[in-house]
């Protein structure tokens, strides 16, 4: 069992699991509890936030190396600090000037497929790719590089199959300063995006970027209120650009997944995002595209981005009429939460309509947490959406992706939840493509 929940977290939930309300063991010398209900999680992550703020061991570990002190993994004052000086950079009120450089970026996609059609592509790598460059467009502002968008997705990828979902030396208890399996290809596999993340911040602060306009300047700026220090910017560029890109990276190969085994939905899909006649889907075009946003939504549910959130309680509580200790692991599981027998209608079936106006909807606000909850939701929630639906109604008005035949798919839990390693998908016309008003 320790073995498969270090490989695939995801492997050790047997069937029973996605019935009940809270549940919990002893790992090693760990106990580890589930809130599975929205009970349990509204009292976890929303009414006793406070007692279960620290992430848990396991996730610091596993992020450190990447993130240093970085809002992820950070709590008390230093994550009270990070929050209130980075969450301003993605909040919904910057979309409509945001959005521009999402749909450049997955125009710049759409065209280079258009090139290959007939070839097969990893979906996962195409994916992770644009997404790097969106964040580089509103974050940095600046346009990542082909080398260095493949180095950061490469090295991501190594980076979490070498990590693992379960360190079992912090479940005993043990500090991080005792070396770990993979120790040092851990460390080289950081270096490598630190360096990217380095050189973007050198080139914005102080070298030949520095006139461009970019948020993730504001953050040292003393006119801001706030003036992180350089190693606080540089771990929370870190941040935003492995959050930024690899979520929305892996919903969007998801989506593609999910449609090419769901030839109704494609239709449907299809047949919104063609009232664009062609042009690329801008801010202004979604609230017209509201079946693509529920293919995306009904993606979040059954394929969640961050398919673990585990915290420490800090003092012992009683949930669901159990005792937890101090120092016990509590942890949501969207994986489960979303799949719940006793809360959804057909929890494993792939249906968008469920989001649509009219539809069946989410049982509950804490029921579908696909960006967490509470005062540690995911401050680029927002973002990520309006993300993934432009960037899915650009590319599927001129192409379709059919999976390669026989290609077992495969959800691997690392830190974000994986289509395995790669996703290879063949690049299908699905329009004439002249007369259709494509930018050049």
């Amino acid at each position: 069992m320790l073995r498969t929940a270090r490989e695939n977290l995801l492997a050790i939930w047997p069937e029973t699991t996605f019935s009940k309300e809270f549940f919990g063991h002893t790992l090693l010398r760990r106990s580890l509890f589930i809130c599975n209900s929205p009970d349990t999680v509204r009292q976890v992550f929303v009414d006793d936030a406070a007692n279960f703020e620290r992430k848990s061991p396991q996730q610091r570990h596993a992020l450190r190396p990447l993130i240093g002190d970085g809002l992820f993994i950070s709590d008390g004052d230093v994550w009270r600090e990070r929050r209130r000086a980075v969450a301003p950079l993605t909040h919904v009120s910057r979309l409509p000037e945001l959005a521009p450089a999402m749909t450049q970026a997955a125009t710049e996609r759409r065209d280079l497929w258009v090139r290959c059609t007939g070839q097969e592509i990893d979906v996962l790598g195409h994916m992770a790719e644009m997404t790097a460059d969106v964040i580089c467009r509103t974050i940095f502002g600046s346009q990542l590089g082909h080398a260095a968008a493949r180095t950061v997705v490469t090295a991501f990828s190594e980076y979490q199959a070498l990590i693992g979902q379960m360190d079992l030396l912090s479940l005993l208890g043990l500090p991080d300063m005792i070396p770990r399996l993979h120790g040092r290809r851990i460390r080289a596999s950081a270096e490598r995006i630190q360096t990217v993340v380095s050189n973007l911040m050198t080139d914005i602060l102080k070298g030949a970027r520095k006139d461009e306009p970019s948020l993730i300047r504001s953050l040292s700026d003393p006119a801001s209120g706030h003036a992180l220090s350089a190693e606080a910017v540089r771990n929370e560029a870190s941040v935003l650009f492995m959050a930024g890109h690899e979520t929305t990276a892996n919903t969007l190969a998801w989506a593609w997944f999910l449609l090419s085994q769901d030839p109704e939905t494609e239709a449907r899909l299809h047949a919104e995002v063609d009232q664009l006649a062609g042009q690329p889907a801008t801010y202004a075009d979604l609230p017209a595209l509201r079946f693509t946003r529920a293919v995306i939504e009904e993606t979040l549910r059954l394929f969640p981005p961050v398919p673990i959130q585990a915290r420490e309680a800090r003092e012992a509580r009683t949930i669901a009429e159990r005792e937890v200790p101090a120092g016990a692991i509590v942890m949501l599981v969207p994986w489960l939460l979303h799949r719940h027998k006793l809360l959804w209608d057909q929890p494993d079936s792939f249906i968008p309509d469920r989001f649509m106006p009219g539809g069946s909807g989410v049982p509950s606000r804490y029921a579908y947490v696909p960006f967490s909850i509470g005062p540690r939701i995911c401050t680029g929630a927002a973002f990520g959406l309006t993300e993934a639906v432009l960037c899915l109604a650009t590319l599927a008005q001129t192409v379709r992706l059919t999976l390669r035949p026989g290609w077992p798919v495969m959800p691997v839990c690392r830190l974000t939840l994986r289509p395995g390693e790669r996703l290879p998908m063949r690049i299908e016309p699905r329009l004439p493509l002249a007369g259709k008003g494509l930018a050049a």
